[in-house]
């Protein structure tokens, strides 16, 4: 049996920064909320474990599906060999959660194929801070490190969304956020454009109306319809996407 799980993209539809914790993490409250845009996940039982990437270029030695899965096998205590192939359409290094959506996948993935018992809740708040959002998806309101989840209601909306093909670290943002922090209606877009003062351009290139998600580098501007979204990006020359809300 192969199985195939779409792993959606995410928008920040707001982001405040409360604190720099003790560990060095950041306390956070957000409303996230889950889009049509997805990688896609394909998993099989296997005699071995491998990975293949079709779509956007990852990097496979410090692969987000790869610490999922080795983490699966670290609670189940046992070897779980599954063949798994990732194809990538959610930009890396956006903001948009790629990785994190893709982990918990794997985590849904592994846990259906081999017919686990596993606190996936558990096992995603140490894989990565946004992979929790990620096993519920939808619309929610997150905090702290992102492991406290609150689902909210999806509401139908569309999104434009503009990638300048810039990819950031979120950890050397946090950490310029810690000299500066930033104001609504997302906290970390100042640091964003201080760790890559190209963001700050980008943007003014866009104009009003455009909004960071996450960490950057992706900006995103809701829309009442699919045809106002596609208006809105019709004469950017860059990386572009129009994705509606998902519930799921």
């Amino acid at each position: 049996m192969i199985l195939a799980l779409p792993a959606r993209a995410k928008l920040n539809l707001d982001l405040e920064v409360i604190r720099r914790r003790p560990d060095g993490f950041h306390d956070i409250r957000t409303t996230m909320q889950a889009i049509e845009l997805h990688d896609l996940l394909l998993i099989t039982r296997a005699d071995e474990t491998t990975l293949t990437v079709s779509g956007m270029s990852v990097n496979n030695n410090d692969n987000s599906v790869l610490k999922a899965h080795q983490a699966v096998e670290g609670a189940a205590n046992q070897k779980l060999p599954a063949s798994i192939h990732l194809h990538k359409r959610i930009p890396p290094g956006s903001g948009m959660g790629g990785a994190s959506s893709d982990a918990a996948a794997t985590l849904r993935g592994m846990q259906v194929i081999f017919r686990l018992d596993l606190d996936l809740e558990r096992i995603a708040e140490e894989i990565g801070s946004d992979v929790p959002f990620f096993l519920h998806g939808g619309a929610a309101r997150v905090e702290g490190r992102g492991g406290r989840v609150t689902p909210l209601p999806t509401e139908p909306s569309w999104f434009a969304i503009a990638w300048p093909e810039i990819e950031l670290s979120t950890g050397d943002v946090y950490q310029a956020w810690d000299h500066m922090q930033g104001e609504a209606p997302n906290h970390l877009r100042r640091a964003a454009e201080h760790v890559e003062p190209r963001i700050k351009d980008f943007a003014q290139r866009l104009g009003s109306g455009w909004q960071l998600t996450g960490s950057g580098s992706a900006f995103f501007q809701p829309a009442i319809t699919e045809e106002a979204a596609n208006r809105a990006i019709a004469n950017l020359k860059c990386w572009t996407n129009v994705s509606g809300a998902v519930a799921r």
